[in-house]
Order: C-alpha cells, then sequence, then structure tokens
C-alpha cells in the first residue's frame, strides 16, 4: 500500500523539539484503525462469549459496536476540533480544566494499551509455540520459556517503533491482511459446513443462558466483554498529529474501519455457532484463544489449516501489541509535551523523528507487566487483563462522552465546524458505557483490582511530577500534547 507524497514540514527552531512527521492518507489510516480493532479481541474474548449466551453471540458484538459508534462520533467530533496527538487527555483538559483529571484519564488510556500488547505478546508466544506442538516440532516449552519470547517480542516492537511511525503502519498493513485472511478462514469454514448440509443455522437464534443469569444480564455481560474487540478506534486520535488533513479524512475512515470490523466479527460469530454443538458451546469459553481455532479443526478435518492457522493468530495478536505500543508511545510524548509528565519523556529522535523516550518508557512498563501477570501460574491472564483493559476504556469513554457535550456548548461560534455528533448522543453514550463498566454485568472482582492498582501507580507519577515541576519552577503546558 503506497502513500502519497510527504508535504515538507517546517523545520524545528532552536532549542525545540521537531514535530511529529505526517505520513499517514486515507488508506494507511484505515487499515491502522482496522488492524487495532481486528486482532488479538476477537480471538480472546469470542469463546468467553459463546459460553455465556450460546448461539445468539453475534448480539453481543453488534450491541458493542453500537455502543461504540456512539462513542466514536464524540471523538470524531473532538479530533476534528483538536487536532492534537493527546487525544482523550486533551479533551478533558479542554472540558474541566483539572489537571489531574486530565492525568488520571490520559494514565488510563497508557495503562489499556499497554495491558492489551502485554497481553497479546503473551498470547503470541503461547500461539507460536502451540503451533509448532501442532504440526509435531516440539513441545510447548515452560511458562519461563513463554513469557521470555513474550518479552522479546515487546523489545522487537520497540525497534520497529523507533524505526518511524511510517515503517510501523506499513508492517501493520501486512499484520492487518494476515489477521483477516485468518477471520475469513474462519468464516470460510464455518459456510461450507453449512453449505454441506451439516451446520445448525437455526443455533443463530437460540439463546442459553449457560450461567443461569437470565437474557437481560447474560446479553449485557456478553456485551461488556465483546467491548474489548471493538475497541481499538479511539488510538487512532493519538495519532493525529501524523495524519495529513486530519479534520477531512478521520470521520469518514474511523466509521469504515469500524463497520468493516463488526461485519467480519458478525460472520465469524456464525460460523462458530453453526460448527459447534450446543454441548460444545458451553465449554468453549474455557478454550479462550483457542475458540477459533476449534471452529476450524471441527469444520475442516480433511485440510490441515488447523497446522497453519495457529501462526496466523500470531500475526493477529502482534498487529494489536504493535498498534497499542504506537499508541502509548504517543501518548506519553504527548503528556510529556504539556509537563504533565517530566519533559524527557517528550524527547523526539532527531533523525527518525520518533518520540524515543515515550517509546522506552512504555515498553519498560510492558515488560514489567508481562513478568507480574505470567509470575501466578494460576491466574487467567486473557480474561482478566482483557476485563481490565475493556473497564479502563468504558470509564475514559464516559468521561470522553461528557466531555463532548461541554466542549460542544463552549464551542466559538465563529470556528468552522467538521463534524457534530448527532443531538443527545454523546450524552447517550456516556450513560452506557458507565453502565457497562459497572459490577452488575459480571465482571470479575480482580479485574477493578488491577485498575486501581494501575491508576495507583498514576496517582504516585503524578505527584512525582508535580514536585519536580514546582521544583523547576515549570507550569503545565496549557494543552496536553503541545509545548508551552
Amino acid at each position: 500500500m503506497s502513500t502519497t507524497s510527504e508535504p515538507v514540514t517546517e523545520p524545528a527552531r532552536e532549542g525545540e523539539e521537531p514535530a511529529l512527521k505526517r505520513v499517514l492518507g486515507p488508506k494507511l489510516l484505515l487499515l491502522f484503525i482496522v488492524g487495532d480493532i481486528l486482532g488479538a479481541g476477537v480471538y480472546a474474548v469470542t469463546g468467553t462469549m459463546a459460553g455465556t449466551v450460546g448461539g445468539i453471540v453475534w448480539l453481543p458484538f453488534l450491541l458493542a459496536f453500537i455502543v461504540a459508534t456512539m462513542t466514536a462520533f464524540s471523538y470524531l467530533e473532538l479530533v476534528t476540533q483538536y487536532p492534537q496527538a493527546a487525544g482523550a487527555a486533551l479533551y478533558c483538559h479542554k472540558a474541566f480544566g483539572i489537571h489531574f483529571v486530565t492525568f488520571l484519564v490520559a494514565f488510563a488510556v497508557v495503562c489499556s494499551g499497554i495491558t492489551s500488547a502485554s497481553t497479546s505478546a503473551n498470547v503470541l508466544a503461547q500461539n507460536f509455540f502451540g503451533g509448532l506442538e501442532i504440526n509435531g516440532w516440539m513441545d510447548v516449552p515452560g511458562q519461563g520459556v513463554i513469557t521470555a519470547v513474550a518479552m522479546g517480542f515487546m523489545l522487537l516492537l520497540a525497534a520497529i517503533n523507533l524505526r518511524g511511525v511510517g515503517e510501523s503502519v506499513k508492517f501493520n498493513v501486512l499484520l492487518t491482511l494476515v489477521e483477516m485472511i485468518a477471520l475469513c478462514i474462519v468464516i470460510g469454514v464455518g459456510f461450507y459446513v453449512i453449505a454441506q448440509g451439516e451446520g445448525n443455522l437455526q443455533q443463530v437464534t437460540v439463546f442459553s443462558d449457560y450461567q443461569d443469569k437470565g437474557l437481560f444480564l447474560a446479553v449485557t455481560a456478553a456485551t461488556s466483554i465483546a467491548f474489548f474487540a471493538m475497541v481499538g478506534f479511539e488510538d487512532s486520535v493519538n495519532m493525529v498529529e501524523e495524519v495529513k488533513d486530519p479534520e477531512r479524512i478521520f470521520p469518514r475512515t474511523m466509521l469504515t474501519g469500524l463497520g468493516i470490523a463488526v461485519i467480519l466479527y458478525m460472520l465469524v460469530a456464525v460460523s462458530v455457532v453453526t460448527v459447534l454443538t450446543p454441548t460444545e458451546l458451553e465449554g468453549i469459553r474455557e478454550a479462550e484463544g483457542a475458540a477459533l481455532l476449534e471452529v476450524v479443526e471441527k469444520g475442516s478435518p480433511d485440510f490441515p489449516i488447523d497446522n497453519i492457522f495457529p501462526f496466523l493468530a500470531v500475526f493477529a495478536v502482534a498487529n494489536t501489541a504493535l498498534i497499542n505500543m504506537l499508541m502509548a508511545s504517543r501518548m506519553i510524548y504527548g503528556m510529556a509535551r504539556q509537563n504533565v509528565l517530566p519533559r524527557p519523556l517528550g524527547k523526539v529522535l532527531p533523525g527518525r523523528r520518533t518520540p524515543w523516550a515515550g517509546i522506552a518508557f512504555s515498553t519498560i512498563l510492558a515488560l514489567g507487566l508481562i513478568w507480574y501477570v505470567t509470575s501466578d501460574p494460576d491466574s487467567n491472564v486473557v480474561a482478566n487483563l482483557s476485563g481490565t483493559t475493556a473497564f479502563l476504556l468504558l470509564c475514559v469513554f464516559t468521561v470522553v462522552n461528557v466531555a463532548c457535550v461541554i466542549l460542544r456548548r463552549k464551542r466559538d461560534p465563529n470556528r468552522k465546524v467538521f463534524f457534530t455528533s448527532p443531538g443527545p448522543l454523546p450524552l447517550i453514550a456516556a450513560v452506557l458505557c458507565a453502565f457497562l463498566a459497572g459490577p452488575w454485568v459480571g465482571r470479575d472482582v480482580i479485574q477493578y483490582q488491577i485498575a486501581g492498582g494501575l491508576l495507583a501507580i498514576g496517582v504516585v507519577l503524578w505527584a512525582i511530577t508535580w514536585f519536580v515541576n514546582k521544583k523547576t519552577n515549570t507550569g503545565t503546558g496549557s494543552e496536553p500534547g503541545r509545548p508551552r
């Protein structure tokens, strides 16, 4: 996928960090968004959702898409008004003007990306060795080796990220195409089974209350789980300073990306429930990331697709991790540039024009998180960290939707408006996001504990930064992502 010629960038003034390079056109941006939404999410949550609602597993995907799209409208209204890299932090800063709240929102977004990427790295290592085992090349090693491979992968991502966003997003193009092929294999297997007259298409409308929750609570819980598979669109706003003509291309590109994702997810859901029996659907929640592999194994016994599929899953998970680390490093860069984090974290590599300090900081956090979550052999890493990621982002989305309502009232009537979310949609989205973040959806307590611990780290970092700024007589920048 080629890009258009790069515009001439004004050189940085003496003593200033250079600006980020605008290299993303509409095609690369679309693949970035689609690649971020797809990936580890659908592999991690499909089995859990099917084990919660049975045949109507497509419905939570659809509901999660509706809530995500409502929130995406708010993001589009805000990013076209404030095209700067700090994203949610910038919007909250402009709406509320409370630096502590701004920092917590930004830190929650960073942690959600690092948590998701760390989980993806661990799942990648597991799928890699699982593929080697399926092909009879070697046995699955111990957790220590898997953890070491996961950490090595994070270091590889850091090296790719340092090369530049153009190289990173072009690598994302390859990974996105591979992960779309993997999902199309699952869909193709499902429809092949249907065409052979062996699939039970009637299961698509059957609700199975495997956990005795009742229809409403079961669908609500599954929608909250499905939300992890729909997030990713929000990461793109943190790349806005590297996008060409963002006010024009962002709305159409983001909504197109969401539409592509939900269509693929719903087709995958139909394939799962038509290939597997109700009894198999009940037990598939234990398979977690292997749920789609079970569909491929059962639906295509005469083809060696199951020997290849784990490695395709590796590419899909790798893509999620790459984009999340891109987002986290840009968020750290943005916060450092407005003195919410120490200014050295906003350093940019002169030649490559990449935020090297943010990349290093986010990678160190990811390595520490991988070590922590794999230190307990009984921990359900995928479920707990994917749920924590979804919870953190649902809280952030709630605040962003409220910020959209507030900033709409503060809007300068003489300023050009590129996009406006319809009527009261931001307020409705805020209520729905807050509802899905609550304990009534059946979220495990440990997810709140992990999120609370991460935010506690954020409070400590904020206090340290405040103390350093006071000692050096440095104030907080007026706009996140932009130097004073």
